[in-house]
């Protein structure tokens, strides 16, 4: 299946609801840093997300110090942000 790069206005309308999230341009993505109470959260966070985005096959960029979870969306085989993107954002912000 490919997956299409959204276009600016698909962009907007998606970010407008994804009000924790930044458009990262240089990239064509989506960044967010959370900051959790400690490690352990950080990383429950980060071990939750794993699952969802190993059923997705959609994986994060991100990095984690102590509680602070950095993380970047962009799909590569679109060349930039897709619907995939936004829904793993969505399911991110659902759990934090």
């Amino acid at each position: 299946m490919t997956v299409q790069r959204l276009d600016d206005a698909a962009r907007e309308e998606a970010l407008k609801e994804l009000t924790e999230w930044s458009f990262d341009a240089d990239r064509d993505g989506i960044r967010r840093l959370i900051t959790f109470d400690d490690f352990a959260a950080a990383f429950a966070f980060m071990a939750h997300v794993a699952i969802l985005a190993e059923k997705a096959d959609h994986h994060p960029e991100w990095s984690n110090v102590y509680n602070r979870v950095e993380i970047l969306l962009t799909t590569h085989d679109a060349g930039g942000l897709s619907q995939r993107d936004i829904d793993l954002a969505r399911q991110m912000d659902a759990i934090v």
